[in-house]
């Protein structure tokens, strides 16, 4: 990746800070009366009001606390990491990759994925932001509004439906009518049934091994000898001829191409 992608993917991520820059301005509202300069409202000439820098900063390395958690429900990180883990249980490998490997290639592919969103949220909200354009509400605004369109992308409708009618609202009239709060469990939802789904897909070539290698071993009067034990040679063998990892990787990156 260039520098340029870098650069974009890192001012993606610090804008997604801004997520929770709406609550700010009501807590400044509400410290304001206890009279404390550094959580004040600042009048603009216009006549509307921003937040002190001090509490834009203040809001700002606050927020990055919720970074992980962001990461974790509002990006394909999710979907990625869940079929991970299930290609290695389908394996029988154990811990070989081990955790620490499979979280760094589901963030890098993560990185390679959200980059095209990343980019849209560094040029239409974090830089603005930082030249001092927009405050830091209207910043928060247009990153909910960049997140939003990749999640519902991804997102089912009946999924949509589903936790719609469990907050007791009607039928939405555009993407954009959609509250977050459905947006990202039905999100979350609808990357869980896709990450299962892959998974179960991936387990069938090496179930079938492992049910033949058991068979042959029965039929032997091996019963002692574990099936799983002389099956992970040939599953690995399998793997490694179809070039597994570079058509599990593209199979997952064209996944989320979908609109």
């Amino acid at each position: 990746m260039n520098r340029s992608g870098i650069t974009h993917a890192v001012a993606g991520l610090l804008a997604l800070a801004l997520l929770c820059g709406g609550a700010c301005e009501a807590f400044a509202q509400a410290s304001s009366a206890l009279d404390i300069p550094l959580l004040k409202l600042q009048s603009q000439a216009n006549g509307g009001q921003s937040l002190s820098l001090s509490l834009q900063t203040l809001a700002l390395m606050s927020a990055l606390t919720l970074l992980p958690s962001l990461l974790l429900v509002t990006t394909s990180f999710t979907r990625i990491i869940i079929t991970l883990s299930i290609l290695r249980q389908a394996l029988g490998t154990q811990q070989t990759p081990p955790n620490q490997i499979l979280v760094g290639l589901a963030l890098f592919m993560t990185l390679f994925v959200m980059t095209p969103t990343f980019r849209e949220i560094n040029d239409t909200a974090f830089t603005p932001y930082t030249k001092g354009e927009i405050a830091i509400e209207e910043a928060g605004t247009r990153t909910t509004t960049v997140m939003k369109k990749f999640m519902l992308r991804q997102t089912r409708e009946s999924d949509l439906m589903l936790l719609a009618d469990l907050q007791g609202d009607a039928k939405y009239d555009s993407p954009d009518a959609v509250p977050i709060q459905v947006v990202i469990p039905a999100f979350i939802m609808s990357e869980l049934r896709t990450a299962f789904t892959i998974g179960f897909l991936l387990f069938l070539p090496f179930l079938v091994i492992d049910i033949v290698v058991a068979s042959i071993l029965m039929s032997l009067g091996m019963m002692m000898l574990s099936p799983t034990l002389v099956s992970l040679p040939f599953k690995l063998l399998l793997f490694v001829i179809v070039d597994g990892w570079s058509a599990m990787i593209t199979s997952l990156i064209e996944s989320f191409a979908r609109l």
